[in-house]
């Protein structure tokens, strides 16, 4: 097999992402139609995308889950996983980003970094992602490379190096000039598989000649070499160049610019290969961390065959047709079919019946995998996202997958007594499908809960219920998932004492309750002097403490930034046991709480609207009766730009209202922000709802 024949230096693993409509799907089709992965170019506006395979994908022309596929260019491999521009789906982003090696950022160049750029961007950096840029759209009403560049200092604190430049924009983009080569390469037919290099124009020569001196002092802050050379006036040779660029990029210093048109066909190619050239390989990243499951001492594995296997499982598909297909990173080591596999998150074996390369819905059977390798396994029972699997006799735990809480929930019940099973079904699949999607029952209305990262999210995934699952549901009014803080440091104490013949029950803490950052949620520390409480009873303390934790004073929604001290208490020498110790403390927590002065706190979404001019006025009109606080107002092009904070609360319906205010001409982009206090006269209606 071709697959199998490629050394780990010519595997790439990239993801393409961006903000929503930027062109990632469209550029993907474009990379799988010229590496010859397919024969004819897909449409994500007439639904024939290959990576949008879902109906609805098809039907709303946005990317909803991502798509893993493979290709080859140059004789080197590349793995792609497709991922979705929008918010509520962005947890599909995060754990890509997770278990790739490098990425391609796609910029609109007529509206540069957009909301949701700044996000994939933030994960991008939380992962430690070496990027490259493709300034798409170029023939776009509005394109402008420079802006486009300049959003990226601006909004990402990046350090973008152009190492092209667009010849014309807009209706007169014709190709673009290769600052590395410094020749222009134009596209010769409309599919765009034909293209030559020629002299660069007369016109373009001097500002050609302008940004390759400024990426060449770019390069030389990592290229002590290269900066003596130019220092000195030698001629830099092309592959000493791209020597540069590679290194500088893997170092995360630069990001390479580089820019085209997917829709028109024109610098795809380019694009691939940059992506080869400087985009790392498995072997340029440093070993994948882990810890030993029993010691907790650190563990380090290389990208080698010979070294004992180790993978991510990073995504779960359930297939109708087969069961639940399991997809996963290898980062060291070697995997036959048939084999058994060590769950060491579960500390479970399971057995692994079938490998399956991916190319978006259809699968493509392997005898073996390796390090490097992004795959599906069929068979795996039990294995979900952010288990590590491994070698049993060299057990190790990688880093889990950070998922975002869910910010909104619906009340879902089924149609009939005979969708009630079918449903319990479904939901449980989609919720081990997509961690950012949550199944509860309210304790006090008996209802199930499902609660997501948006409204677009829930729809979403109601909509597979009905065609995936044939359950048809009835859904209530969406819900804001509160949650509940405190303001003042608090002293209590709880006593767990059970007396009725034989052995008792004994617990007796005293503990501190003080209110910390809300994305640390919960901390627990102990300043017990001497040994009035026994070590051993601590993680009950914490365990009932965090469960206190779980339901506020106010309106029983989870506490967050809640540390808990554990000061003093007593024990009994027979009657302590650890559920006496995690009831006491989750009494004490709880009389804390009521003490700490309390205050309700809603989800703030951050929102920018993108509008002509004379409907600036409606809008911001109708902000201020959503509670919003306007943060920014700026011009591009001929449209005016709304940013503003809003609560999630106010913004139930807003497509229909934005759309009613601007005739439908004016867009939207929401995601969520932070948590903020609600206002008293708003936390006295919300005490009376509940």
């Amino acid at each position: 097999m071709k697959e199998r024949l490629v050394p780990l230096e010519r595997i790439r693993n990239i993801g393409i992402m961006a903000h929503i409509d930027a062109g990632k799907t469209t550029t993907t089709e474009r990379i799988l139609y010229y590496t010859g992965r397919k024969h004819k170019l897909g449409s994500v506006d007439e639904g024939t995308a290959t990576m949008d395979w879902m109906d609805q994908e098809k039907e709303r022309g946005i990317t909803i889950t991502s798509a893993a596929t493979t290709c080859f260019w140059r004789d080197f491999r590349i793995n792609i996983i497709d991922t979705p521009g929008h918010v509520d789906f962005t947890v599909e982003v995060e754990r890509a980003l997770r278990v790739l090696d490098g990425a391609v950022a796609l910029f609109d160049a007529a509206a540069g970094v957009e909301p949701q750029s700044e996000t994939v961007w933030r994960q991008a950096d939380k992962y430690g992602v070496p990027r490259i840029a493709f300034m798409n759209k170029m023939d776009k009403i509005g394109a402008n490379f420079e802006m486009a560049i300049q959003t990226m200092v601006e909004k990402l604190n990046a350090n973008p190096v152009a190492i092209q430049l667009p010849i014309g924009s807009e209706a007169n983009f014709e190709g673009v000039i290769d600052l590395v080569k410094m020749k222009a390469v134009y596209w010769l037919n409309e599919d765009g598989t034909q293209y030559e290099y020629r002299d660069i124009p007369e016109e373009l020569l001097e500002k050609a000649e302008e940004v390759r001196e400024e990426m060449i002092v770019a390069l030389s802050d990592v290229d002590d070499e290269l900066m003596e050379a130019y220092i000195e006036g030698e001629e830099i040779s092309e592959n000493r160049l791209k020597e540069a660029i590679r290194l500088a990029t893997l170092q995360r210093k630069i990001v390479p610019v580089l820019c085209g048109s997917s829709y028109r066909n024109k610098g795809v190619q380019l694009l691939l290969d940059a992506i080869v050239d400087y985009l790392p390989s498995p072997l340029d990243l440093p070993p994948v961390k882990g810890w030993d499951p029993k010691t907790g001492e650190e563990i380090l594995r290389n990208p080698s065959e010979n070294e004992p296997f180790s993978a991510l499982a990073f995504k779960i598909m359930v297939d109708p047709m087969i069961g639940k297909l399991t997809y996963f990173r290898v980062y060291s080591g070697r995997l036959e079919k048939g084999s058994y596999i060590y769950n060491s998150t579960q500390n479970i074996k399971e057995r692994v019946s079938r490998l399956v390369f991916m190319h978006a819905d259809k699968k493509e059977d392997v005898d073996y995998i390796r390090a490097g390798d992004i795959v599906a396994a069929i068979g795996l029972k039990s294995t979900k996202t952010g288990d590590t699997l491994c070698d049993e006799s060299s057990p190790i735990i990688l880093e889990k997958i950070d998922f975002p809480e869910p910010v909104i929930s619906i009340a879902i019940e089924p149609l009939t007594k005979a969708d009630e099973d079918k449903l319990s079904k479904a939901l449980l699949a989609l919720a081990e499908e997509d961690p950012s999607f949550k199944v509860y029952v309210d304790e006090e209305t008996g209802e199930t809960l499902i609660a997501g990262m948006g409204e677009l999210h829930l729809e979403v995934l109601i909509e597979r219920l009905k065609r995936e699952y044939n359950v048809q549901v009835r859904v209530g009014q969406p819900q804001v998932a509160y949650r509940e803080a405190i303001t003042d440091n608090v002293e209590t104490e709880g006593k767990y004492i059970r007396q009725s013949g034989g052995r008792g029950q004994y617990g007796h803490v005293k503990i501190r309750v003080e209110p910390i950052d809300f994305s640390k949620e919960f901390e627990f520390e102990s300043q017990l002097k001497g040994m009035t409480i026994p070590k051993e009873y601590f993680p009950a303390i914490e365990a009932g403490a965090k469960e206190a934790c779980q339901s506020g004073p106010l309106i029983g929604a989870p506490v967050l930034g809640v540390k808990v001290t554990l000061l003093d208490g007593s024990y009994h020498e027979v009657d302590s046991s650890e559920l006496a110790f995690k009831v006491a403390s989750s009494m004490a927590v709880k009389e804390a709480l009521h003490k700490a002065n309390p205050v309700l706190l809603e989800p703030i979404m951050k929102l920018e609207i993108t509008t002509p001019e004379e409907y600036m006025g409606d809008l911001i009109a109708d902000l201020n009766t959503r509670r919003a606080k306007i943060e920014a107002f700026e011009t591009r092009g001929n449209l005016r730009i709304i940013k503003a904070f809003v609560p999630l609360a106010e913004t139930f319906g807003y497509a229909t209202a934005l759309r009613s205010l601007s005739q439908g001409r004016a867009t939207h982009i929401i995601q969520f922000s932070h948590y903020e206090e609600v206002p008293e006269k708003v936390l006295e209606k919300i005490i009376k709802k509940v």
